[in-house]
């Protein structure tokens, strides 16, 4: 298979029942329909107010706790979503994938440190914890919510051990063009396998690199889980959905779909039996040259499964912005 890729409220639900903690990392339903959360669950010091439907999702914030949930649902089928949060219909939509296939579904919220570069989005990354549970509570099967924070994933005085992945963050454009995000990538999601110990977990086929990455991890360190690619869900214009969407502004926004404009234009070179790597590279930017209003940071043409570059014309054509 081979690879594109580009870089470019709160609702009120019925009064009936809400979550209330129970214990460090437990939650349960309780009869009123609002209260204030501590600051622990905030997250940043402050309250907050949380009203929901009835939920029967529980909110795990330490490792121990998560391994023994775990291993309380034994020998079932426990699907995985590890996300960042900010979660939209692409994220939901692996949610589903996993509820289809499997007998539970854990979810991840974790803003991950390592996977961010210097002078990138990490302290302005959106965060909507409330509103994820929301949205997660319509999800069936989706029974837990893993939200540890960077303090329970990583020393306090530094991490000594990261997972290395040098060949094919060389190998990749946007590991070129963002080094250590591949290397901070397969970090935690080791780290979370290894807490969540899932049967399979699932990715958007939108972070091609990504799903490249965490195949070779989970393949060369014999992890025991299988990873499921679910297709990428996009705005009407075809703008892969993504949390970082909302930094566009009004005037802005129109001019992201250039980039899936660009990749169906690479595909139906490639449909058309034109295979060179270097000439649907040439129609991708060119295609996004013709935006004045859009700079390209990187386009890639790769095989899917190692990420190495396109040499030949036998596999079938797939499409990640």
């Amino acid at each position: 298979m081979h690879r594109f890729a580009a870089a470019p409220t709160l609702r009120w639900g019925p009064p009936s029942r809400v979550l209330a903690r129970s214990s460090a990392a437990r939650w349960k339903t309780a009869s009123r329909s609002c209260l204030p959360f501590p600051s622990s669950f905030a997250n940043d010091g402050h309250y907050r107010l949380f009203c929901s439907r009835p939920s029967n999702v529980q909110i795990i914030e330490s490792v121990s706790e998560m391994r023994q949930a775990r291993k309380q649902m034994g020998e079932k089928c426990v699907g995985f979503v590890p996300t960042m949060g900010a979660l939209h219909e692409g994220h939901l939509s692996l949610a589903r994938e996993a509820s289809s296939e499997c007998d539970e579904v854990v979810v991840s919220i974790f803003v991950n440190p390592t996977q961010f570069a210097p002078g990138e989005d990490l302290d302005k990354y959106p965060r909507d914890l409330d509103g994820d549970i929301k949205k997660l509570s319509d999800v069936e099967k989706v029974t837990t919510v893993f939200f540890p924070s960077v303090q329970e994933m990583y020393p306090q005085d530094g991490a000594d051990v990261f997972v290395g992945v040098d060949n094919i963050e060389d190998r990749l454009a946007e590991g070129q063009c963002r080094p250590g995000h591949f290397r901070g990538v397969a970090t935690v999601v080791t780290k979370l396998f290894n807490i969540v110990q899932p049967t399979k977990a699932y990715f958007g086929q939108k972070d091609g690199g990504q799903c490249i990455l965490i195949r070779k991890v989970v393949e060369e360190l014999k992890i025991d889980t299988k990873i499921q690619v679910v297709p990428t869900k996009r705005e009407e214009d075809g703008l892969a959905m993504s949390s970082r969407n909302m930094y566009l502004s009004d005037e802005e926004r129109p001019h992201a779909a250039v980039l899936f404009k660009a990749l169906k234009s690479m595909e139906q070179e490639y449909s058309e039996g034109l295979h060179s790597a270097g000439h649907l590279l040439d129609v991708g930017k060119s295609v996004i040259s013709e935006d004045n209003k859009t700079s390209l940071l990187y386009l890639d043409v790769s095989y899917a499964d190692n990420g190495k570059p396109l040499e030949n014309d036998e596999i079938e054509l797939a499409i990640a912005p």
